[in-house]
C-alpha cells in the first residue's frame, strides 16, 4: 500500500528530457591551508551559465578549476561568494547536479549493469524495473548495451568511462559536471567519445561545465571556453566556439579556435603544457 501523497514515478517519466539549470556563480573566493600559508585559489570568481549550455574551463594545473566544479557541485563551500542554480543557493551535494570525475570511480564488486543502476538510488519512488529499465536506456545511449553484465576489470579506460557517464545520467540531472573526464584516455578513445558526449548533449539537453588542460578539447565541445589564470584563480577571458556541431577535432576551423585560445594562455605565462594538443 502506498502512504498517501508520494508519487511513484515511471521509467517512462525518468527518461523524458527535463529543462536544464541556469547556473550563476557570484563573487566566489576560496582559499586553502599552505606549507607556508593560506593559499588564494579562487579569487571572486563570477560567471553565469545558461540553460543547456555546453562551458569549459581551461586553465593550467593549480588554478581553482576543479575547485569550483566542487563548489558548482555542492562539495566544498566556498569562503565568500554564491552559487545560484536556478536562482537557489546551493547549499550542499543534489541530485539536480552531478558530476563525472576523471577516474571512472566505478564499484568493482558490481557488474557494468549493477554500477548504472546504483546512481539510480538517488531516485527513491522508481520500482525495481523502472530502475532496469532507465539503466538499460543509458546503457544503450552510451554504447554498452553488450556489455552490461561484464565486471569492471574487463574493461578498457573508455568502456569505462562511457559507465561513469551512464551512472551519471541516470538519475537525469538539469546540471553535468565533469572534471577531465578524458584525459587518461588514448588520442582515439577520445576522439570517438568526443563525438558520443556531443550527441548525448543534444539528446538529453544537459547543462554540462566541462573542465579540461587540452585547448582543442575545449573548443571541439564548448559554446564557451573560459580562461583561468593561474594563482589565484580568475576568469581571465571568454571565448565563444560559434562553430557547428558535431565538431570533428581535427577540422581546420576548429583548430583556428584552439590558436587564439592558445596565445592567450601563453600570454598568462601557462607556457606550453596546456597547448593545443
Amino acid at each position: 500500500m502506498h502512504r498517501a501523497g508520494r508519487h511513484h514515478s515511471s521509467a517512462t517519466e525518468e527518461l523524458q528530457v527535463i529543462a536544464p539549470s541556469k547556473l550563476a556563480i557570484e563573487n566566489v573566493s576560496k582559499s586553502f591551508r599552505g606549507a607556508s600559508g593560506p593559499v588564494l585559489a579562487l579569487d571572486r570568481v563570477s560567471l553565469n551559465v545558461a540553460e543547456a549550455e555546453f562551458v569549459c574551463l581551461v586553465g593550467a594545473s593549480g588554478c581553482g578549476k576543479t575547485t569550483l566544479l566542487n563548489i558548482i557541485a555542492g562539495l566544498e563551500k566556498p569562503d565568500s561568494g554564491t552559487v545560484l542554480a536556478d536562482g537557489k543557493p546551493v547549499r550542499g551535494p543534489g541530485r539536480e547536479r552531478l558530476v563525472m570525475f576523471q577516474e571512472p570511480a566505478l564499484f568493482p564488486w558490481l557488474d557494468v549493469f549493477g554500477n548504472v543502476l546504483f546512481g539510480l538510488k538517488l531516485k527513491p519512488n522508481l520500482t525495481n524495473k523502472d530502475r532496469c529499465d532507465v539503466a538499460k536506456y543509458y546503457l544503450e545511449l552510451v554504447g554498452l548495451s553488450r556489455f552490461e553484465h561484464a565486471n569492471i576489470h574487463e574493461l578498457s579506460g573508455g568502456m569505462k568511462q562511457r559507465v561513469s557517464l551512464a551512472r551519471a545520467l541516470a538519475p537525469n540531472p538539469r546540471v553535468l559536471l565533469m572534471d577531465e573526464p578524458f584525459a587518461a584516455l588514448d588520442a582515439l578513445t577520445r576522439e570517438q567519445l568526443y563525438g558520443d558526449i556531443q550527441e548525448i548533449w543534444k539528446a538529453r539537453r544537459k547543462t554540462i561545465v566541462f573542465v579540461t588542460h587540452n585547448v582543442r578539447e575545449a573548443a571541439c565541445l564548448g559554446d564557451r571556453v573560459l580562461l583561468f589564470s593561474p594563482h589565484p584563480g580568475r576568469v581571465q577571458e571568454k571565448f565563444t566556439v560559434d562553430l557547428p556541431r558535431p565538431r570533428d577535432i581535427n577540422s581546420v576551423d576548429l583548430a583556428a579556435h584552439a590558436t587564439r585560445i592558445t596565445k592567450a594562455l601563453k600570454s598568462l605565462g601557462q607556457g606550453e603544457a596546456i597547448a593545443a594538443k
